[in-house]
């Protein structure tokens, strides 16, 4: 494929300003600042997990909560997603994978196919990491979801919050890698519509 898969995006509201940069097509390089250290960690392992090179920076209002942070860089990232896939000629289109982190176990599945949905399911009873309230990821993978136009299904089980995020970045990571990549036997889109 000789076209560079790259998407951008530049966001401003009385809540949030994102900038970010992805390639598709990189090798897990990041650069990541959002404000909030676990979500930092979390975006790291997303990037070098997928060999997507991904640059974020996001100033929020923190000093609220989270929440916007979370749910605007989902956003983001979802729209420079669907940026850099295109008509999304050629790719796999589907990916799945099993994660297991020590106790945890995370298992997605996604599709490239245009429609969003978001399944998201987590045994995980004490949510929080430090000050980071792992409910908010929830609200993240839904606006990747959405703004991706991705079906999107999460199950995760775990007895800690922390492994439970892991596992599901890393896992997240591995199928959007899987599904994102071209296949050298797909001449169009991968659709009996003829269009994604």
């Amino acid at each position: 494929m000789s076209a560079k898969r790259i998407g951008s995006l530049k966001r401003e509201t009385a809540e949030t300003s994102i900038t970010l940069e992805l390639d598709l097509d990189g090798t897990g390089k990041c650069e990541i600042e959002t404000g909030i250290g676990f979500f930092d960690h979390m975006l790291t392992l997303l990037s070098r997990h997928s060999l997507i090179d991904l640059k974020i920076s996001c100033v929020g209002d923190t000093d609220v909560d989270y929440h916007h942070t979370v749910e605007d860089v989902g956003l983001a990232l979802g729209t420079a997603l669907d940026n850099a896939l295109g008509e999304r000629r050629g790719i796999r289109r589907y990916g799945f994978f099993i994660l297991p982190m020590d106790e945890a176990q995370a298992q997605v599945a996604l599709d490239l196919g245009g429609r969003p949905f978001c399944v998201y399911s987590s045994n995980v009873k004490s949510t929080f990491v430090r000050d980071f309230d792992t409910n908010l990821l929830v609200e993240f993978f839904r606006a990747v979801s959405v703004n991706a136009r991705m079906n999107l299904h999460i199950d995760a089980r775990a007895d800690e919050a922390h492994h439970a995020a892991e596992s599901i970045f890393k896992g997240f990571a591995r199928a959007l890698r899987a599904a994102a990549e071209i296949d050298p036997r797909e001449t169009g889109v991968p659709s009996s519509k003829g269009i994604i």
